[in-house]
């Protein structure tokens, strides 16, 4: 990666030589580029938020940028990406979107991400912190980049404009204005499920910005909850990328004495799964972990894992989430230990399930979705 600051070596997280994604984009180097070419002064407090694996405040490192991200896989490639190149222990200060932001900003950098909500929330909470001489930029490619988008900065932060396109991306130029009126903060957000699924039936789900399907019940999810399994063997269950833990929630109402493991890669995620597992006074004991998939639950230690895996990477698409998600859930299981999984027919889950375990029966599948479950012998 070529940047006014140097030439950069960084990855992705977890690093995979077969992995052709790269851990940056034309967007990340036309932002680095506007900085240098401006001549914008970085001696101030510089906030990069949504840096997806690290590029731009490895590229800023010098500045002692502060990045905030909702991605427990991007910070940790950040920190392997600021190691890689040299940059000191402690230069970048890591922070979560869980985590207070700093009270003044003086340049704020924006990666525009792909949930609105996230970016409404984001902005809303960095928006207090900026005053007049505020630089305040975002970037994106053009896809990224919507009429919606601009009305978010124009709305919460002041004057927005968008540059001309290089390479299919794009920036936003914002000028904040201190005495602009904002709307309150709508995030989180709860709402009260519908009959017909469950134990959960009629419960209160709260969900943090950017959390998938935040604003109502998805399909998919509705027709996991349906079909759970029954009893009260299962001593150890993990929801595996939670989300807002209303699967989670509905294994540890039907089964008390079951201890529940929600984890999730999503800081977002794991505080809407712990907010909406206290809202609903669920007896029992369970953990909120942010981390990569199963690693370090110990093997054989898990009874049931219920799974409904991403096929997204940002924009791209791609099953090596769920991919590793399966082996995961395949270690951590103790031998006839289940594997629940839902996924889009499309998917093709079961050939993966099959090659990993040797077995992979239909629960339920309706014209859309399917319920999947492998045993680990």
């Amino acid at each position: 990666m070529t940047t006014p600051w140097g030439e950069l070596a960084p990855a992705r997280f977890p690093e995979d030589p077969r992995d052709r994604l790269r851990a940056w984009d034309a967007s990340d180097e036309y932002l680095l580029r506007h900085l240098a070419q401006e001549a914008t002064d970085l001696s101030g407090t510089v906030v990069v938020v949504g840096d997806r694996w690290g590029a731009l405040v490895t590229a800023l490192a010098e500045h002692g940028p502060v990045q905030i991200t909702d991605s427990f896989l991007g910070q940790e490639a950040t920190r392997r990406n600021l190691a890689r190149n040299g940059v000191e222990p402690g230069a970048v200060r890591l922070l979560t979107t869980q985590d207070p932001p700093p009270s003044r900003i003086d340049v704020l950098l924006v990666r525009v991400p792909k949930s609105l909500a996230l970016l409404e929330d984001q902005l809303l909470r960095l928006a207090p912190a900026l005053h007049e001489g505020t630089v305040v930029v975002g970037t994106g490619m053009v896809k990224e980049i919507h009429t919606s988008t601009l009305a978010l900065f124009e709305r919460i932060l002041g004057p927005t404009r968008t540059s001309l396109a290089e390479r299919k991306a794009r920036l936003i130029l914002c000028t904040p204005d201190p005495s602009l009126e904002r709307p309150a903060n709508p995030w989180p957000y709860g709402y009260d499920l519908p009959d017909g699924v469950g134990a959960v039936s009629g419960r209160r789900v709260v969900n943090h910005a950017g959390v998938f399907c935040a604003d109502r019940l998805d399909i998919g999810t509705r027709f996991f909850l349906q079909h759970l399994p029954e009893g009260r063997a299962a001593r150890r269950v993990v929801d595996l990328g939670c989300g807002n833990g209303v699967v989670g929630t509905a294994m540890a109402l039907a089964n008390p004495e079951a201890e529940v493991l929600f984890t999730d890669e999503s800081f977002q995620a794991v505080a809407s799964a712990e907010a909406t597992y206290k809202a609903n006074d669920v007896p029992g004991h369970a953990e909120f972990r942010v981390g990569d998939g199963l690693s370090g639950v110990p093997a054989g230690s898990v009874d049931l894992v219920l799974n409904n895996p991403p096929f997204h990477s940002h924009q791209a698409t791609t099953d090596a989430t769920a991919w590793r998600m399966f082996t995961g859930a395949r270690r951590a299981l103790r031998p006839g230990g289940e594997l629940w999984v839902i996924g889009n027919r499309h998917l093709g889950y079961h050939v993966k399930l099959r090659r990993l375990f040797g077995n992979s029966r239909v629960v339920a599948s309706d014209p859309k979705f399917v319920v999947l479950k492998a045993v680990k012998r």
